[in-house]
């Protein structure tokens, strides 16, 4: 690995880089969005000052942008997507704390908790690093990093707190729908019947029970939906990473050109007994002005 280069904010050594880049991620996001859906104040906030309703896709993909220039980026590059999102909050006055921190901790724990029951081996010791790793993205979003869970303990008291906040209302019942039956060219409508429609009933069935009953249904069974999901995980794993990692942006291949074909990301790297993540990952607060 190239000693000179600039690993980004976690680098390879880190839980968040060898997760970030398995497949299952996508159906993690997808989760993440059901769930960020049941903040009434945070859900409102999107419908308002987003472009979620007009260019639904876009949104989605930036998103995804966003999150592999902070996991595969360098240092600068992630630091720059943070200021832009943190002016971007600023201007349309949705940088309450409490609203940031309910994204943030939904999205993570979606990405944490979908790895895991899709087969990652992780340990509890390094899913919990992997959650204080992300303080540092909860840094760059405009949160406080102190005020920010960093186990899977205080994530559990954080979600047993909230849940008297949370509700399915009006505009979750919108993003219900969007992400059920989003909007399409007539050519995509087959796709996204066989495909989109089964990846995101996915993502709907791994939400914890709490997030089942303000949505009104009936939780599954948890084995089934475990066995489902590490069944879909392993079909999405049998695609070949680099043909994956070719479409745009392609922040792991620009990752693995600036570090050396050491820094490739994999999962089952955390099974070995000599991986012992040491890339800092202060999440103290940026003093530098926003560019």
């Amino acid at each position: 690995m190239r000693q000179d280069a600039d690993p980004g904010l976690f680098g390879p050594r880190s839980v968040t880089w060898q997760l970030h880049g398995d497949p299952v991620m996508w159906i993690a996001g997808v989760r993440a969005l059901w769930l960020q859906a049941l903040h009434p104040v945070a859900v409102r906030g999107v419908m308002i000052n987003s472009s979620f309703r007009e260019d639904p896709w876009g949104r989605l993909m930036r998103t995804a942008n966003f999150v592999g220039t902070l996991s595969y980026g360098t240092t600068e590059a992630a630091e720059a997507a943070g200021a832009r999102v943190r002016r971007i909050h600023r201007r349309l006055g949705v940088d309450d704390p409490e609203l940031l921190l309910w994204v943030h901790c939904a999205e993570v724990d979606s990405y944490l908790s979908v790895a895991r029951r899709s087969g990652i081996p992780l340990s509890d010791a390094q899913a919990d690093r992997y959650l204080d790793e992300h303080r540092v993205s909860a840094r760059l979003v405009g949160l406080d990093p102190e005020t920010v869970p960093g186990s899977a303990a205080e994530f559990a008291r954080y979600f047993e707190a909230m849940l008297p906040r949370l509700a399915a209302g009006p505009d979750a019942r919108t993003v219900e729908d969007f992400l059920r039956r989003p909007p399409v060219k007539p050519v995509l409508v087959p796709a996204r019947e066989v495909i989109w429609r089964r990846v995101t009933a996915l993502a709907y069935d791994t939400l914890p029970p709490y997030a089942h009953a303000l949505y009104g249904r009936p939780a599954p069974a948890a084995e089934t939906v475990t066995r489902r999901l590490v069944a879909t995980a392993n079909l999405l794993r049998c695609v070949p990473d680099r043909l994956r990692w070719r479409l745009p942006p392609r922040h792991i291949l620009r990752a693995m050109d600036r570090l050396g074909r050491d820094a490739r990301p994999d999962p089952y790297a955390l099974l070995a007994p000599d991986f012992r993540p040491d890339h800092p990952t202060s999440p103290g607060p940026d003093t530098r002005p926003d560019p």
